[in-house]
């Protein structure tokens, strides 16, 4: 690990702003990932991988790091189910979840109750729901969705959404108030991977996005800090 033995100084607004991904099957990893980011990131994603390996116990450990924790389980089912769930994890100190905006009005606004509820009863701080827009590898989406789903959302209650770079512009117009959180950030000349959409955090934070979702670009680096230090000056120059 080439963690660097001082932590470069960054703005509590710009590690506010930041989350990095977690995609790995090991919680004791993923700690140690976890800790080793901390000095540029202020939450901390954990997506379908890391909650499958460790389940819900993997949220109080990131807390306990200073992380707000985004649990990105993509929630969609019928609004019972999608309620209960989210109050769960309302409860166990999750500060964001996501849902499928393709789900419709009623199971994400059951979703955003049920997470608040949960966090409420737990006495913790209200979290965000985010619906889910069009994932980053989608590039075949008729025009029409993404104003669709962003309305849904909006009348739902959601507190934010999810959706690429490219989607800010319409994204502000449709949803003004509403978190913007953007997955698919890479550094220049960076491989987008399977996320077609993607952007610089330059371009992403100048356009509008209040968190940006940060995986490949610096987990996957040879000098992760080296990385994840160019990602946070860019948000801050942004």
């Amino acid at each position: 690990m080439n963690a660097p033995t001082t932590a470069p100084e960054v703005s509590e607004d710009v590690r506010s702003r930041l989350a990095v991904v977690l995609d790995l099957d090991d919680m004791v990893e993923a700690t140690r990932l976890a800790r080793e980011m901390r000095p540029w990131f202020g939450v901390a994603k954990v997506g379908l991988e890391l909650y499958s390996a460790v389940g819900p116990d993997v949220i109080a450990p990131l807390r306990d790091l200073g992380y707000d924790v985004f649990v990105d389980l993509k929630l969609h089912d019928i609004p019972t189910t999608v309620h209960k769930a989210s109050k769960v994890l309302g409860a166990l100190g999750a500060s964001y979840v996501t849902m499928h905006a393709f789900g419709g009005r009623d199971m994400l606004r059951a979703g955003d109750q049920g997470l608040r509820e949960g966090a409420e009863a737990a006495d913790l701080p209200a979290p965000t729901s985010l619906a889910v827009t069009i994932l980053t590898s989608d590039t075949g989406a008729p025009s029409h969705i993404l104003g669709k789903r962003l309305t849904v959302a909006m009348e739902a209650g959601c507190g934010g959404v999810v959706c690429a770079a490219s989607d800010l512009e319409e994204a502000r117009t449709f949803a003004p108030a509403m978190v913007k959180a953007v997955p698919g950030i890479r550094l220049p000349g960076d491989d987008p991977n399977d996320q077609k959409r993607s952007a610089t955090p330059g371009d992403a934070a100048s356009a509008g996005a209040d968190i940006l979702v940060v995986g490949r670009t610096v987990t996957g680096a040879d000098d992760r800090p080296a990385a994840a230090a160019a990602v946070a000056a860019a948000v801050a120059a942004a």
